[in-house]
């Protein structure tokens, strides 16, 4: 089995660090180019930012979440707020005077694919002193979450604190950057998508083949598990004795695939969280990406567990 810490007696849940935004969506045929107009068909408002989303996506399936954030005193920490209460996320927030961060979603109607630009705000402000100011809500849960919305050296010293106390760490490496070797090592599980995991590794993830090759060199570097999600394939799980595809799990027709990624991060370290084993988790991320696809928006696209027994149940039919 993939080397996972060893818990200590007295952790429950999830704590995530990371950033919430407010997402701006608009949907049209396509991008326009430079210069160019285009008539879309919709838009939206509403809340976002991979950290929150993951949050957002891990109560409504269940697990005591801790998120921890900065956020601005504005509208759209309002709008923070009332989805991290509707949800069930405990909020570990520190305000500034900087805006809460925002992002820019364009969603392909005939696809549902989209492309994003984010700008973090308050978030981009969190420090290392800011993690280690909530060390105890870290070390009291049984996994730790964190992504690069955030300055890497704030997400290093997460998974730090984390390691040091013997909690699961699950690290979600998007947007792709520039990353200390170390924090690989700190990594009990790292889930990039196809286009961070080339960015990471150098190697052009087309076919199932080329993320084994990636998850070689992700595991040369000391993660215990790569977990390279594969879009409509599903993910690879690779570890040092098991490379086992796990498939997309099929809810209904793809609306948009905003907020796939933090369906399934969330999910799996909820999973981690109520003890299953990391494959078996990796498949129940799977079918919770597979409904958040089939409908628009990103936190407000999360299903409820109920949803998901559903889904595995048979109740949703795939088509």
């Amino acid at each position: 089995m993939a080397r996972i810490n060893p818990l200590s007696g007295n952790q429950e849940g999830v704590a995530i660090l990371g950033a919430f935004v407010a997402d701006l969506a608009v949907r049209a045929p396509r991008l326009p180019t430079v210069g160019e107009s285009l008539i879309g068909s919709g838009s939206s408002l509403g809340p976002g930012g991979r950290g929150s989303n993951q949050a957002v996506a891990a109560a409504r399936l269940g697990a005591r979440v801790r998120f921890i954030t900065r956020l601005g005193r504005d509208a759209f920490a309002d709008m923070a707020r009332t989805t991290w209460t509707a949800a069930g996320v405990d909020p570990l927030v520190i305000e500034t005077d900087t805006p809460t961060g925002a992002a820019a979603i364009f969603v392909n109607a005939a696809s549902g694919e989209n492309a994003i630009i984010m700008v973090p705000g308050a978030a981009g402000e969190l420090s290392v002193a800011d993690v280690e100011g909530f060390e105890a809500a870290i070390a009291s849960s049984r996994v730790f979450v964190t992504q690069l919305e955030q300055p890497v050296e704030v997400a290093l010293r997460g998974l730090e604190i984390a390691r040091a106390n013997r909690v699961m760490t699950v690290f979600n490496p998007a947007p792709a950057a520039d990353l200390p070797e170390v924090i690989y090592n700190l990594s009990d599980v790292i889930v990039p998508n196809e286009t961070e995991a080339a960015a990471l590794t150098g190697i052009f993830v087309e076919t199932v083949d080329h993320a084994r090759m990636a998850g070689d060199v992700l595991l040369a570097r000391g993660v215990g598990i790569a977990l390279i999600t594969l879009g409509a394939r599903g993910a690879l799980f690779h570890s040092r004795n098991r490379s086992v595809l796990v498939p997309s799990r099929d809810a209904g027709a793809v609306v948009d695939t905003t907020g796939a990624g933090d369906a399934f991060v969330g999910a799996f370290s909820m999973a981690l969280a109520r003890g299953d084993d990391p494959l078996d988790a990796a498949a129940f991320g799977c079918a919770v990406a597979g409904l958040s696809v089939t409908r628009r928006g990103t936190a407000n696209a999360m299903p409820y567990l109920s949803d998901v027994e559903r889904l595995l149940s048979g109740a949703i039919p795939s088509r």
